[in-house]
């Protein structure tokens, strides 16, 4: 059925080459519309920005590469529990299970080549031979392109990242949505953010259902379009849809052009059109013809294999721990890079990972749990706030559940380390009744012994009592929280700073950015930098990265940075793979000038290019080395 839906497009291209026929023009308005063929908008003094410090034809490349997704998926394996080996070997048993008959072919592909082989004789490749490493790294590339073409299942072969397995996907793909000029496709049309996930793999859920065709029922064949946001009069951006809106697939329809060139699949109803709004979730369509085939890994091997980008992986492997160090992660969550650097220590040391957020931060507890990681601290901290302030007592009080019986209990601490920490466990939620009437008599016996303990406070423990365990409590469970730490303290401190992140794919939509908003960013990105040169001690690491394209947020840092701290250089990274950093400054038209790198030291960083032949996101990283900070104090502008 799919050979003669190819068949028949082909044919249509051939006859709609005829160009005198109004009929003709008509079908081939509605053999494009229905394809994937997105154009990202941006704000154009924006999109004029990346035109100077890329050029026109780089920066259309990455504006295209970036409303895909990579062809591939990168796992990391925890190798304190598996080895690349045994993952494929499971990976392919996965398969053979969900594509029978495939799984002999991909176990052919999963063995390493003689670039690989080569490259486990010679060991992990120094930094002292620059050259070789690229030549291997090149080399590594080009077997990464040829064994993804034919979506294998393959081990890295980049210098020290053997740890790395490759799976590869497809796309795009042509898909047939069965549409005449007369009758159209019943339809679906999804959020952009829902779009997006489902080309990297997901399935499309209800929250993410904005519009549906009207009498759609369960097991229909249904074609998913997304709603990308377009300028609105008022100068703001929105998809100019209400939810629940019922779709003709006539021209009357909302957004009916700006659809065009937008479908990233077809699959079938598991609910009705009723079902898809009147439910709060669930699988609203089972995509089974996507535009990009990418294998999910949900449930898959959980605790084994970690899905992350490889830029991300790189990063870690850059920041090089060592067993018995103290590393600080700033801006943890949600966990990968922290699970990352925790496994390159083996387990031994400790490496303290932060995020300003409760859920966030529980998120991360979870994930090391999961990967049986003893290593890892977590803290609630605000990572511009992260340097403890010297010659300052805190006295803090925090109402918290006891860990026995539930009952909620007052803690006082004085703050003479530089963490706070709740000693206590959330309660199983048994009888709940009686614990909360247990819990408000002592929670009124303990305010009467603290005034400052209000009685919004007891109240809201209370309703955590009755409610028992949600999302926010996590069986009851408290993270704990930080004043900040001493500085000096820490041997390595990486720095994934938030950012702009329009390094991620796929995307459909970058209009949201300003100038002012990317300034902003990098204004934000310096004042955690500051903490990071605070806490990492003399001789130690600083490992700066983002995910973002923005020049502004990655070369302008590592400039600010070499600046402003006589004693930070830029350290050579292992493994090298990445390309060079941009060179030179951008003048803006209200006189802002911002300076990049210096010739010399765009080969001292790693830009990941999106549009460049590993297909990564976008994505930045800067290694610094911290020199003697001796005689240098708060007074010096250089501290």
């Amino acid at each position: 059925m799919k050979k003669a839906g190819d068949l028949l497009q082909t044919f249509l291209r051939r006859f709609l080459s005829f160009p005198n026929s109004n009929k003709t023009r008509k079908m081939e308005d509605m053999l494009g519309r229905y394809c994937y063929n997105p154009s990202l908008r941006w704000n154009p003094e924006v999109e004029e920005y990346f035109i100077k410090a890329y050029g026109a034809d780089h920066f259309s490349r990455i504006s295209i590469a970036l409303t895909h997704p990579s062809c591939y998926s990168c796992l990391r394996v925890n190798t304190l529990y598996s080895t690349s080996d045994a993952v494929i070997q499971k990976l392919v048993a996965i398969m053979e299970e969900t594509e029978p008959g495939n799984a002999n072919d991909n176990l052919s592909k999963c063995e390493s080549n003689v670039v690989g082989a080569g490259l486990k004789q010679k060991g992990c490749l120094k930094e002292t031979n620059i050259t070789q490493d690229m030549d291997y790294c090149n080399k590594a590339t080009d077997a990464l392109k040829e064994n993804l073409k034919t979506r294998s299942i393959s081990k890295c072969q980049f210098p020290g990242l053997d740890y790395v397995v490759f799976v590869g996907g497809s796309g795009p793909h042509m898909i047939d949505y069965g549409n005449t000029h007369y009758r159209p496709p019943k339809e679906v049309i999804v959020s952009r953010k829902c779009a997006e996930a489902v080309l990297r793999g997901a399935q499309v859920y209800v929250p993410g259902v904005v519009a549906c065709s009207a009498h759609v029922e369960k097991g229909d064949t249904i074609a998913v379009s997304a709603a990308v946001e377009q300028p609105g009069l008022d100068g703001g951006w929105g998809i100019g849809i209400t939810r629940g809106t019922v779709l003709q697939g006539l021209e009357t329809d909302p957004l009916y052009f700006e659809r065009n060139g937008l479908y990233i699949g077809k699959g079938t109803a598991m609910m009705s059109r009723a079902g898809m709004f009147r439910v709060s979730e669930g699988v609203a369509v089972d995509m089974n013809h996507r535009v990009f085939n990418l294998p999910s890994f949900r449930d898959v091997l959980e605790g084994e294999i970690f899905l992350q980008n490889l830029p991300s992986i790189v990063t870690a492997h850059v920041l090089d721990p060592q067993m018995g160090e103290r590393i600080l992660d700033m801006c943890a969550a949600p966990g990968g890079k922290t699970t990352a650097i925790a496994i390159l220590m083996k387990d031994k040391g400790e490496v303290v990972a932060v995020d300003r957020s409760h859920n966030k931060v529980m998120d991360i507890q979870k994930l090391a749990a999961e990967m049986g990681l003893n290593c890892i601290t977590t803290y609630k901290l605000d990572a511009l706030k992260a340097v403890c302030r010297r010659n300052e007592s805190y006295s803090t009080t925090d109402l918290s559940f006891g860990k026995q019986n539930g009952d909620v209990t007052i803690q006082n601490s004085d703050m003479c380390s530089h963490v706070e920490r709740d000693s206590s466990v959330g309660p199983e939620r048994v009888n709940a009744d009686r614990s909360c009437m247990e819990n408000a008599s002592n929670c009124n016996e303990k305010a009467n012994e603290r005034r400052y303990v209000s009685k919004a406070d007891i109240r809201k423990n209370i309703r955590k009592v009755r409610n028992g365990p949600g999302r926010n409590q996590c069986n009851g469970d408290r993270v704990q929280n930080s004043k900040g730490f001493s500085p000096n303290s820490f041997d390595r401190v990486l720095l994934d700073a938030p950012c702009s992140a329009l390094g991620l794919r796929p995307r459909l939509f970058a209009g949201e950015e300003t100038i002012l908003s990317l300034r902003n960013h990098a204004k934000y990105q310096r004042r955690m930098f500051d903490q990071a040169v605070q806490l990492a001690r003399s001789g130690g690491v600083i490992v700066y990265s983002t995910c973002t394209i923005n020049p502004g947020e990655n070369e302008a840092l590592v400039r600010y940075a070499l600046d402003t701290y006589e004693f930070l250089s830029l350290a050579q990274q292992y493994p090298s793979i990445g390309g060079p950093g941009l060179v030179g400054r951008c003048e803006f038209s209200d006189g802002y000038i911002e300076e990049w790198l210096r010739p010399g030291e765009e080969k001292l960083v790693q830009r990941f290019d999106p549009s460049s032949s590993l297909d990564t996101i976008g994505f930045f990283i800067a290694k610094f080395g911290v020199g003697s900070k001796d005689g240098l104090t708060r007074e010096n502008p250089a501290i």
